[in-house]
């Protein structure tokens, strides 16, 4: 085995603290399991807390194939103020009355509603989006201008969860369900211009990602106290995590996955382009989708990834 790897090949759900970067989750994890192969799915920002998936050793490999287009929070949205970032880590850049009126539960629950629907979306200047070969957020910091083009995105939900008053001003908490690529931070923004005011996200949850949701998640306590010996216990189904069906194979046919070799379907009833798990004792092996009849290789996984659970 190679230097700083440790046979782990796994995914995790893990609830990301505030005020940490997504990569310093990775190292979290890296240094509990003694692992360097350690990689995540979905950025967020140190800001924010909640839903982060990671996999660790061949389980890296699942971060592009995990079917999360769409995303849940639970988001701070806070009047009176834009700032550079769009959230609250930014400088103020334009300040606005609140309309009286955002302070009513019944007229915020109808604005919000009104955000549900398909809508062409500015992402924030301080944003990972590469511009040219560089992050914007770097460009930005830079002091130069950032113009980035508006996208499609989806507001599949919009809810009020609560209505917040204190001596600086009004906030809602409310609750998103949003298409893959979308920024709350935006949402924020362009609500309060929408609304006559300004605002700003000021705290943000990811409640779910995909089919995975807090309720999966282990803390990083949680990681650095199972370690390697028992982090297995804390670790998600990769085929349930996928949402593929399952192809259980055979012994002699792992051997020919192994190569690269066709196989049948093995009874399942699949359209052409079709994909499966192929799994083998409690380890998914191989993505692998159906083209003339057979079922051919679009990734392998040598070492198999852990967790499989018996259906």
């Amino acid at each position: 085995m190679k230097r700083g790897q440790s046979g782990l090949n796994l995914l995790l759900a893990i609830a990301k603290p505030t005020g940490m970067t997504s990569h310093d989750v990775v190292d979290k994890v890296r240094r509990s399991l003694g692992e360097r192969r350690v990689g995540h799915a979905g950025t967020l920002d140190p800001a924010a807390s909640g839903l982060l998936v990671v996999g660790v050793g061949q389980g890296t490999r699942l971060m592009g194939m995990l079917t999360m287009d769409e995303k849940s929070y639970e988001a701070r949205i806070t009047f009176g103020s834009e700032t550079t970032t769009d959230d609250a880590e930014g400088e103020t850049v334009r300040t606005a009355e609140i309309p009286s009126q955002l302070a009513d539960a019944e007229y915020a629950g109808m604005a919000l509603h009104g955000l549900v629907g398909t809508h062409k979306q500015v992402p924030p200047a301080y944003s990972a989006i590469s511009v040219n070969g560089k992050r914007a957020y770097a460009l930005a910091r830079e002091g130069k201008d950032v113009e980035l083009e508006a996208r499609t995105i989806e507001i599949e939900e919009a809810q009020l969860l609560a209505v917040r008053e204190d001596g600086e001003g009004v906030s809602w908490d409310c609750a998103f369900t949003v298409s893959k690529g979308t920024y709350i931070r935006s949402i924020a923004r362009d609500l309060g211009r929408q609304l006559g005011t300004a605002a700003h996200l000021s705290a943000l949850c990811r409640t779910a990602s995909g089919k995975l949701t807090l309720a999966h998640a282990a803390t990083l306590e949680d990681v650095a106290e199972a370690g390697p010996e028992r982090i297995a216990e804390l670790a998600l189904d990769p085929a349930w995590a996928l949402g593929l069906p399952v192809r259980e194979v055979s012994e002699a046919e792992l051997a020919s996955l192994l190569q690269g070799k066709t196989l049948g379907t093995g009874g399942l009833a699949l359209s052409e382009g079709g994909r499966v798990s192929m799994v083998r004792d409690g380890k998914v092996y191989g993505i692998w989708e159906l083209a003339q009849g057979r079922l051919r290789t679009v990734a392998n996984f040598p070492a198999g990834i852990a967790g499989v659970h018996d259906r």
